[in-house]
């Protein structure tokens, strides 16, 4: 169906009907409707460029804070990690000097987590902004977690602090008077026997048999055995973590499941297992590792102050369990 339209005829002077089919008027109407939209289109692409939307300035509003929120963030972080840092100092060099315990590690504490932690931020525009603060937050957070550990360890170790100062291994396991030649020492070496190179989980202290070997804490004897390399050895658990072995002896005085005194005397240096000759092995084991026995030996004890500790342990007598 058509519809009429009238137009002036300026010769006739009126108006004379005219009418356009209705694909005509179509296609008319939608070109101006595309005329329209792509002018429209062109008007908000350019004002868009030279100027803010109000969507895009509270886009960019809301970017220029996440920044700003992350900067406080790194700085708060900052200021957190020194602070740990100088806990961390105290613990290791203060708080644990005082109990004589070693520092405390925990298996992958300083390994950073995989990248793939972080691959769901890598096509953000920030991704260097966040995925750097999330990293060192994690970083913080073993640390902070370690830090946890070792203070919980120390306020149970000082609950007992008096048994405890006597159970650590921190006296010569032989009276010094006796030693003979140099100390063999803790760590890698060329084994003397083997000939071959050797973790030396203990130290060597030279003797004649016979000598007499003292516990070096207060503790309970775990074992008393003949072992390969070892020869004769006794193992004395000292609780809070630490145990001490005496090994190559020439024969044990103790038992199993018997409580013994610093100063007491558990055994005698021999020559059994694999050994070139008389000595005592002793070894320090901290918390299932061995840990060099040199730093546990009170240097500053006179000759006398040892003597009046194997003196006090000889005349006290412990029942086994």
């Amino acid at each position: 169906m058509t519809k009429k339209e009238y137009k002036f005829n300026p010769r006739t002077l009126t108006y004379d009907v005219i009418t356009m089919p209705f694909r005509a008027r179509f296609y008319r109407i939608a070109r101006g409707a595309i005329v329209a939209f792509l002018f429209a289109s062109v008007v908000n692409f350019l004002f868009s460029y030279f100027f803010y939307t109000p969507k895009m300035y509270r886009i960019n509003k809301e970017n220029n804070e996440l920044v700003i929120k992350y900067s406080l963030m790194q700085e708060r972080l900052r200021a957190a990690q020194k602070t740990l840092s100088e806990i961390a100092q105290r613990d290791n060099h203060v708080y644990r000097s005082l109990f004589a315990v070693d520092t405390l590690g925990v298996e992958g504490i300083y390994t950073p987590y995989p990248e793939s932690k972080y691959v769901r931020m890598e096509r953000d525009h920030f991704a260097s902004l966040m995925i750097g603060t999330w990293s060192q937050m994690d970083d913080f957070a073993r640390k902070l977690y370690l830090r946890s550990v070792s203070l919980d360890q120390l306020q149970a170790m000082s609950m007992d602090k008096e048994q405890m100062a006597a159970s650590v291994p921190a006296i010569w396991p032989i009276n010094k008077k006796l030693l003979r030649g140099s100390i063999g020492r803790f760590g890698g070496r060329n084994h003397p026997t083997l000939h071959v190179w050797k973790m030396h989980e203990g130290i060597d202290l030279g003797g004649r048999i016979g000598d007499p070997v003292y516990a070096t804490g207060d503790g309970v004897v775990k074992s008393v055995s003949t072992m390969n390399g070892y020869g004769k050895q006794v193992l004395i658990d000292h609780g809070f973590g630490y145990q001490t072995r005496y090994a190559h002896l020439s024969r044990q005085i103790v038992e199993p499941g018997q409580r013994v005194k610093r100063g007491e005397q558990i055994a005698m240096v021999g020559n059994t297992g694999r050994s070139s000759g008389p000595h005592l092995h002793y070894e320090v084991i901290y918390m299932g590792h061995p840990v060099n026995p040199i730093n546990y030996f009170r240097l500053d004890m006179s000759q006398q102050e040892l003597d009046e500790i194997i003196a006090s342990a000889t005349a006290t007598t412990y029942e086994t369990d």
